[in-house]
């Protein structure tokens, strides 16, 4: 290959980084145009419009610089475990203070609830967010004929049912247009906002942060209040940032940023306030008023319901991301995962976080029934998030950059003041429907809680007084013991002592196979495990070994291949007429476990309902034997 061609290929993979980066990151972000303005106005009644409209601009140019560009892209961002981001990354690098340590089983401590309480509330802001995109971008069809006023609703409901319908397909295809439509759209944010931003010129003096805080500061706390709560809504999204940074690297999440998606926000921004100031009178949302009535009208709300479904489609995916992680790591009961896509590990669908958030979107729209109704949930699960990535962001910089506790409190401390503040002003939107996030985050805060805490629990109980690996070779050398031909794998928590599951068989049937692997999988708190690290194999004596397999918790585990490697490691197994052996537990509760009453039911409910770690595994049912392991909590 020559040096010319080499180059166009890097260059094209650079482009086709950033397209990508357009599609999946910036969805949520990027649909922000179509409602925040139009929020903040709502606060101006009574006072001069001139000048509230410039304190608004000013605020939404400072809080975007402060937040996504000095906060997310110069410092969270690079917090990378392995390349990869997201919450689960920031938990991990602040556990371990070394990305290679394994999962922890212990009781859930304070700082990791802290950082679940951010997962938890992502779930929410999952539900809320395809509901208030595709709301407010069908409320669009209204201005340009007010006769679909009435039949908003409806769409928006039909938009999200197929957005959630076509989940299970996979996302592949579509998948290959949402660079290039998101192009389209921030270039069009960009156009529009350019042709009006000199009906007013004078909103270039937004760019002085001084004019936002002196507006703050002249008016009572409610108003502030309200127009904080709004201001926060165009950084909504910029957690996606750095969740999906694994996907696309920081180098290109950022490019993409600086080169089209910020300048694209800016110039709507600052072209709907210069609307406004020109228009004082007209009461369209200032978005759609930017396009003329008739085709052009029309081209933008059509290409704002595209963006809107991106947008949704990458707050869907992000939660399936987000769940298979927590299930890696022991937070979350397994659920049946699907891939969708054989050469991307990545695409994958669940298909019971698939219904949840449908019918909560749908829910939410036909409960709040308008995109400004339902901004007033919105904000809360947002600042809380950002709030706890500031936390835990200070936890990484001290536990694992190893910054003197001077340089964690100046950066994290002035973060945090920002966090606290919006997350102050959305405190009041709770009564009006911010309920709603909260709600759904401590549904999933107590599940995770309980579910880490019940294996924790049960780790202690079923496997702490284990017998040793000698005194296995012991037993099976009894003369009481038949070995009999073929081969077995005994599913074991712990990578040391004995599955009961393996006892339980030489006492009802007084015999065992000839080879014996005890396998464990263990989760590792990074993104993926090296290939070199994948298994390691241990020969015990008398036919029995020890395998451990090593997934990351951005991994599936696959245990078939598992054991086929098992067998090129020299170890005289089968894997197609292998049998394996699980434990099923039954969970009783009223034991002196260390969890609520409530917990233990709950845990039992989780664990009755949870996908048997047969099938998580992938492993044909006809090669698995459960036995029934009574576990009281």
């Amino acid at each position: 290959m020559t040096d010319s061609t080499s180059g166009s290929s890097n260059k094209s993979i650079r482009l086709g980084l950033c397209l990508g980066a357009l599609g999946v990151v910036y969805g949520d972000i990027g649909t922000s145009p179509l409602y925040t303005m139009r929020e903040c106005l709502h606060h101006l009644k009574g006072m001069d419009r001139a000048d509230g409209v410039l304190g608004i601009l000013s605020l939404m140019f400072w809080t975007v610089m402060i937040v996504v560009n000095l906060k997310y892209l110069l410092f969270v961002t690079r917090a990378d475990n392995r390349g990869e981001g997201g919450i689960f990354a920031l938990l991990a690098l602040s556990h371990t203070g070394a990305p290679a340590k394994k999962n922890s089983r212990r009781i859930v401590g304070f700082s990791t609830f802290i950082v679940l309480c951010g997962a938890a509330l992502l779930y929410g802001d999952g539900v809320i967010t395809p509901a208030i995109s595709v709301l407010s971008a069908a409320e669009g069809l209204a201005t340009f004929n007010p006769d679909l006023q009435t039949k908003i609703v409806p769409i928006a409901v039909v938009i999200l049912a197929f957005v959630f319908f076509v989940q299970s397909k996979g996302t592949e295809t579509i998948g290959r247009i949402f660079g290039p439509v998101m192009l389209i759209w921030f270039t069009t944010l960009g156009i529009f906002g350019a042709w009006h931003i000199f009906d007013a010129p004078e909103v270039f003096r937004a760019l002085d942060p001084t004019l936002g805080v002196s507006f703050l500061l002249t008016q009572p706390w409610e108003i502030t209040a309200g127009i904080l709560g709004s201001i926060v809504l165009t950084v909504t999204g910029a957690e996606a940032l750095y969740a999906d940074m694994g996907h696309f690297g920081r180098k290109y999440i950022a490019q993409a940023w600086l080169f089209l998606v910020w300048p694209g926000l800016l110039l709507n921004y600052f072209g709907q306030g210069a609307y406004v100031l020109a228009n004082p009178l007209d009461q369209t949302n200032p978005f759609f008023a930017l396009a003329p009535e008739g085709g052009l009208r029309l081209f933008l709300v059509g290409l704002s319901i595209c963006a809107a479904v991106i947008a949704s489609q990458a707050l869907i995916t992000g939660t399936y991301s987000l769940t298979r992680q927590a299930i890696q790591l022991g937070y979350f009961p397994r659920l049946r995962i699907r891939h969708t896509n054989a050469e991307h590990a990545g695409q994958i669908y669940i298909s019971l976080i698939n219904t949840a958030l449908a019918i909560g979107s749908i829910w939410v729209v036909l409960e709040f029934k308008t995109s400004a109704d339902l901004a007033a949930a919105y904000g809360i699960a947002v600042t809380g998030t950002m709030t706890v990535t500031t936390f835990a962001l200070y936890l990484v910089t001290r536990r694992y950059w190893k910054w003197p506790l001077w340089k964690s409190l100046s950066l994290c401390g002035a973060f945090m003041v920002f966090d606290l503040i919006f997350l102050g002003a959305n405190l009041h939107k709770f009564t009006d429907g911010g309920w709603l996030p909260v709600v759904i985050g401590l549904g999933i805060l107590a599940i995770m809680h309980t579910w880490k805490s019940g294996r924790s629990e049960i780790q202690e109980k079923v496997y702490g007084g284990a017998i040793t690996e000698l005194e296995l070779t012991d037993i099976v050398k009894s003369e009481s013991i038949v070995r009999v031909q073929g081969s077995a794998v005994f599913m074991v928590a712990t990578p040391s002592g004995t599955p009961l599951a393996l006892l339980h068989h030489l006492k009802a049937n007084k015999c065992l196979q000839k080879t014996v692997v005890l396998l464990t999988i263990s989760t590792w708190e990074v993104p993926q495990v090296e290939d070199s690290e994948r298994l390691s194999v241990e020969e015990l004596g008398e036919g029995i070994w020890r395998a451990v397999g090593r997934y990351g918790y951005m991994e599936s585990p696959d245990v078939n291949n598992l054991v086929t490697r098992v067998a090129e490691r020299g170890v005289p197994i089968k894997p197609m007429s292998t049998t394996y052996f699980f434990n099923r537990e039954m969970i009783i509760t009223g034991g002196n476990a260390r969890m609520w009453q409530w917990q233990k039911s709950l845990y039992a409910f989780l664990s009755r309902n949870a996908t048997p770690v047969k099938d998580y595994y992938q492993i044909l049912p006809t090669q698995i034997i459960e036995i029934g392991l009574p576990v009281q909590l």
